[in-house]
């Protein structure tokens, strides 16, 4: 829901712009001429954690699966879960949700015209299906790891939540730093399809293999460690590091012009891996508090979270491009586009997997 949400905001943020010559340059596939400050808030404070949680969540589960059918099955079971919906996103979803992007430029070419310079002439986005191929290329190398002679079976064990915390933002700091310094917070890796942030790549890599430990001495052993996390220091910890990060991105526009630029992009990447830290501790903390039970919405909602993952982003964008012209403040929009995704896409994905042989890979 988060990313759904995430995505129906981005057209109504106050940093928004559109390029005509170049729309794949463009802040969003949709960008619309009503704003709403709040919303780059929320989009800062998603951006700042919610990769890196889901990247820490997925690995939580490779350990237990690689020792359960080995590698080469896992291998085999994650190229079905992960690669097949991956080629169907970028070669049918992606380009459908590009394609009101593409119009805003002023074109009018059909969309199999839009979809054959896609394909093969490039460039090709491929929207938020990039998560699934980086996840696979990081599953792979632990499988590989796992398969090899002497590879450890279980991991170590966990220290207390204050240590794990220390850790977590110290390495996340190590591998983040470098590469924030080399490419700038905006440029992506790309090869046609296959793309990811580059500042960003040993991020992820650190929380997906920080959730492959946790997960190794098996999910008991984490969930006995998240009863030890007092969800509300670390909210409370979370919403000062946020404050902190909200303070560095406000400074670019007031007082510290005169800052060497490496200078105010290690205090971003410090704020943001402490942030990310604290934010994912807070998270996991709240839900093994309070989600203790299950209900019909939730069972329904997780059950096909992964096909709403996949097929929300041109119910997002075509909503936002009918909405372009329509009198109504930003955060109606915002609204009106987040319930349609929502309800739509979930729709959507209890279609496609009642599909003989499709529940098992979404």
């Amino acid at each position: 829901m988060l990313v759904v949400f995430h995505h129906s905001v981005l057209a109504y943020c106050r940093y928004g712009h559109f390029d005509k010559q170049h729309y794949l340059w463009s802040s969003a596939p949709i960008v619309d001429t009503r704003k709403f400050l709040g919303f780059d808030l929320m989009v800062l404070f998603n951006d700042g954690y919610f990769m890196p949680l889901l990247f820490l969540l997925s690995g939580l589960f490779v350990w237990p699966g690689l020792a359960r059918k080995g590698s080469v099955e896992y291998c085999r079971d994650r190229a079905r879960r992960l690669g097949l919906p991956f080629a169907i996103a970028v070669l049918t979803v992606i380009p459908l949700a590009w394609y009101p992007s593409f119009r805003m430029t002023g074109s009018t070419a059909g969309f199999g015209h839009f979809w054959a310079e896609t394909i093969f002439a490039g460039p090709w986005p491929s929207g938020p299906a990039w998560f699934l191929a980086v996840l696979l290329a990081f599953d792979v190398v632990v499988a590989l790891i796992h398969g090899a002679p002497g590879a450890p079976r279980y991991g170590p064990t966990m220290p207390g939540p204050s240590r794990c915390f220390a850790l977590l933002a110290l390495v996340s700091a190590v591998a983040y730093l470098p590469m924030l310094g080399l490419f700038g917070p905006s440029y992506w890796f790309s090869f046609g399809p296959i793309a990811v942030q580059a500042s960003r790549v040993g991020l992820y890599g650190v929380y997906f293999l920080a959730g492959v430990l946790a997960g190794s001495g098996g999910l008991k052993s984490f969930v006995d460690f998240l009863s030890r996390v007092i969800w509300a220091w670390w909210l409370l910890l979370a919403l000062v590091l946020f404050g902190c990060l909200v303070a560095e991105v406000t400074s670019r526009l007031t007082s510290w012009p005169a800052l060497p630029p490496l200078t105010r992009l290690a205090l971003y990447g410090c704020s943001l891996v402490l942030f990310c830290a604290a934010a994912n501790f807070a998270l996991f903390g709240i839900f093994s508090r309070f989600a203790r039970r299950s209900f019909g919405p939730g069972d329904s909602l997780a059950n096909n979270a992964y096909g709403i993952y996949i097929v929300h982003y041109p119910v997002v964008t075509w909503t936002q491009y009918a909405l372009l012209d329509a009198d109504l403040p930003a955060i109606i929009k915002a609204a009106l586009v987040f319930v349609t995704a929502m309800s739509l896409s979930w729709l959507i994905a209890i279609l496609v997997r009642r599909v003989p042989g499709v529940a098992r890979v979404v």
